[in-house]
């Protein structure tokens, strides 16, 4: 079970580290590289190549502004490729959105919410349990537990008010 993740600055971890230990504690696999579509073209290029013979399930991309890393890797691959539009200083991400969501028609990246990193986690692992019984069960539990946390929160407001 294995996920390339790849974001296109160092400045990019923060937002990117929550997605990593996610699927670290659902025993994936993960590689991480920072390889910039514009700055680091041949070096992301060659990352591709390996990404696409040594078993990767999953590759999961996180740039912001231009946004470009998404599309590019998702161009040298048929792996399923999530995006994750980061915000920036200007626009706040939404240009990073509008450019992950805009693919052509045949280069598909499935995009999640601006900074949505764990949710981009989540999806791999959805797209995983599809052959890997282990993580759909470990997600099913995780489901259940927010269920009963969810839950409980409301008794507790029912009991606060009545």
């Amino acid at each position: 079970m294995k996920v390339a993740v790849i974001m296109g600055s160092t400045s990019d971890l923060p937002k990117v580290e929550p997605a990593v230990q996610i699927l670290k504690d659902y025993g994936v696999d993960v590689q991480v590289r920072c390889l910039s579509a514009h700055r680091a073209h041949q070096g992301l290029s060659a990352f591709m190549k390996e990404v696409n013979e040594n078993g990767t399930e999953v590759v999961i991309t996180a740039a912001g502004m231009a946004a470009a890393l998404p599309g590019v890797v998702a161009s040298q691959t048929v792996l399923p490729v999530i995006g994750v539009p980061l915000s920036g200083a200007t626009l706040d991400g939404m240009d990073a959105l509008l450019s992950i969501v805009q693919m052509p028609s045949g280069i598909p990246v499935a995009t999640v919410a601006i900074n949505g990193s764990k949710n981009a986690a989540y999806l791999a692992l959805q797209i995983m349990a599809i052959k890997h019984d282990e993580i759909k069960e470990q997600l099913q539990k995780e489901r259940q537990n927010m269920e009963e946390q969810a839950l409980k929160a409301n008794q507790e407001v029912i009991e606060k008010f009545q």
